[in-house]
């Protein structure tokens, strides 16, 4: 079995590639397989974060490219830049992962959380795509602590 042990920034276009959803992205440890069917073993340090794009180095020097997975999300959009931030301010306090795009945000779907953003004047809808939320102030990467939040 292939077994990666460092990620590196960037891999080329032409790599073999492994969708991950954002858990996966944020787990040091996991066994995988990559798109062509391969089983592998992803062996990071702690606290590492994969970014779509990323690429992770097997022991033999195989390098695959990280692709996030489409994944059932809740998306607004907004032309109102205040309302945009006192709804991404609700959402960061409730420790929400929110992905911010211009004119738009979008998170894990969740039901409640719909209610609340609906509740602050956005309209909300259902999509399905890669989820790529802010890494955090303090980390550079990822969710900036140790712990996971399950909401």
């Amino acid at each position: 079995m292939l077994y990666f042990t460092r990620k590196i920034d960037q891999s080329p276009e032409k790599a073999p590639t492994i969708t991950l959803t954002r858990d996966q992205r944020l787990r040091s440890r996991l066994r995988v397989v990559l798109d062509d069917g391969r089983e592998a073993g992803i062996l990071l340090p702690r606290g590492t974060t994969l970014r779509d794009g990323d690429g992770l180095m097997s022991e033999d020097g195989l390098v695959v490219r990280v692709r996030a997975a489409a994944e059932c999300l809740s998306r607004a959009d907004c032309t109102d830049p205040l309302v945009l931030a006192r709804v991404c301010y609700h959402l960061g306090n409730r420790h929400v992962a929110v992905q911010i795009e211009p004119g738009r945000l979008s998170y894990l779907h969740d039901h409640v959380l719909d209610d609340l953003v609906r509740g602050l004047g956005l309209a909300v809808v259902v999509d399905h795509g890669p989820f790529e939320p802010e890494s955090g102030a303090y980390g550079g990467q990822g969710h900036g602590h140790a712990h996971a939040h399950d909401h």
